[in-house]
């Protein structure tokens, strides 16, 4: 087995998880594939994989050396795309991943409208509220929402987005608008999950941080659960923009105490190999990044 196979039975492990799954997913026999990663870990002299009975995960060395396997293997069919006479023409799988209500929203969209142009390429989408590892999970693309840590990963800013509180017209016609954060620690709430771990809720007076701390009737685990309850006029609730933005549009919620509102965060899309990523990942990143540009709900 040359260098190259070693890197693709490599990379297929450690996005796998597992040397079982990765021999079904290259249609090798499961001792063919433990035999290649032990082969490369003896040549190159380290340890990549750590392995238990139940699991197998990257090494430090491991998470480096994947990285420059994908980058060699992404490169090695650019050359082959580029001589073949098909550089121009995006083909092969694309990994995406970003936050559920987003990936629903906007990067659903996205991803259809790519598609349409562009019927050699297949898409997995990863949509989790969470931060997920492109190098581990195999992502070629990933939309980012907040600050984004400093990497070797290219990021491009398409938008951003609010953090607002906001309550139904009947209610607030009942309830009178509040003037200041403070008169919300007597408000019916309606809070998700990871707003009612946090305790608190952020804002800004006159520059200087102020935190409050709310008491709700209502917690659930869902933002979307948490928006109908307040377009139902059950109490105050805390969401980013984007995610009430329709509503908002349409007459069922309204927006309070925006001059008290924390600044607003950035939207990134986020890709690995710059310049030498493949192109189906440049063709999506471009595609991507104009499409989301242009949507008004991602302009804060």
């Amino acid at each position: 087995m040359d260098r190259f196979q070693e890197m693709q039975v490599f990379a297929a492990v450690a996005q796998e998880q597992g040397f079982s799954a990765a021999a079904r997913r290259l249609g090798m026999s499961a001792a063919s594939v433990t035999r290649a990663v032990a082969a490369l870990e003896k040549r190159i002299g380290t340890l990549l994989l750590t392995r238990t009975t139940r699991s197998v995960h990257l090494s430090e060395a491991g998470q480096r050396y994947l990285e420059d396997c994908r980058r060699i293997l992404a490169e090695l069919q650019e050359a082959e795309d580029s001589a073949a006479g098909s550089h121009a023409q995006p083909r092969g799988q694309l990994t995406i991943t970003a936050p559920v209500l987003f990936g629903e929203l906007f990067v659903t969209p996205v991803m259809v409208g790519y598609l349409s142009q562009f019927p050699e390429v297949s898409i997995n989408a990863l949509l989790v509220d969470r931060v997920v590892s492109m190098v581990e999970e195999g992502i070629d693309v990933a939309v980012r929402i907040g600050e984004l840590p400093d990497s070797n990963q290219h990021a491009i800013r398409v938008g951003e987005v609010r953090r607002v509180v906001c309550a139904s017209p009947t209610f607030l016609a009942a309830r009178g608008r509040p003037r200041h954060p403070n008169e919300l620690t007597a408000a019916p709430i309606v809070a998700t999950s990871s707003i009612g771990q946090q305790r608190t809720w952020p804002f800004l007076e006159g520059g200087e941080p102020l935190n409050v701390r709310p008491e709700p009737r209502l917690v659930v685990t869902a933002n979307q659960a948490a928006i109908m309850a307040a377009c139902m006029g059950l109490g105050f609730t805390r969401v980013l923009s984007y995610q009430v933005a329709s509503n908002v549009a349409a007459g069922e919620l309204e927006i309070v105490l925006a001059d008290f509102e924390l600044p607003a965060l950035p939207i990134h899309v986020v890709y690995q190999g710059g310049r030498k990523a493949p192109v189906r990942v440049r063709s999506f990143v471009d595609f991507a990044v104009t499409t989301l540009r242009e949507h008004p709900s991602l302009r804060g």
